[in-house]
């Protein structure tokens, strides 16, 4: 079994305040974390292929179109789906895509 804090792993600037750190998997998915500063929008439109995106709300608040959503909800997007997440009180994600 193999631990480490998620903090001490680099995290990547993807756009401005939008920060992800890509977790060591066991393969076949991509695991990541992503922080958003407050005011913080996804630089571009998240698509989705076949596989979706899982995500978990770790702390913060991400707003995804006209929804609000807090910590401890899971979210499941489907096959082909997107999105373009914001905060307003900056976030915390965990997520999972699966490698196809």
């Amino acid at each position: 079994m193999d631990c480490l804090n998620i903090d001490t792993v680099a995290a990547i600037e993807v756009g401005p305040g939008c920060y992800r750190r890509d977790l060591p998997t066991a393969g076949g998915v991509r695991a990541w974390i992503v922080d958003m500063d407050p005011g913080a929008q996804w630089p571009h439109v998240d698509q989705h292929d076949r596989y979706g995106e899982e995500v978990l709300v770790l702390s913060g608040e991400m707003i995804d179109g006209d929804r609000r959503i807090g910590p401890g909800t899971y979210i499941l997007y489907g096959p082909d789906s997107a999105h373009q997440p914001r905060t307003e009180i900056g976030v915390r994600l965990f997520g999972i895509n699966v490698v196809g």
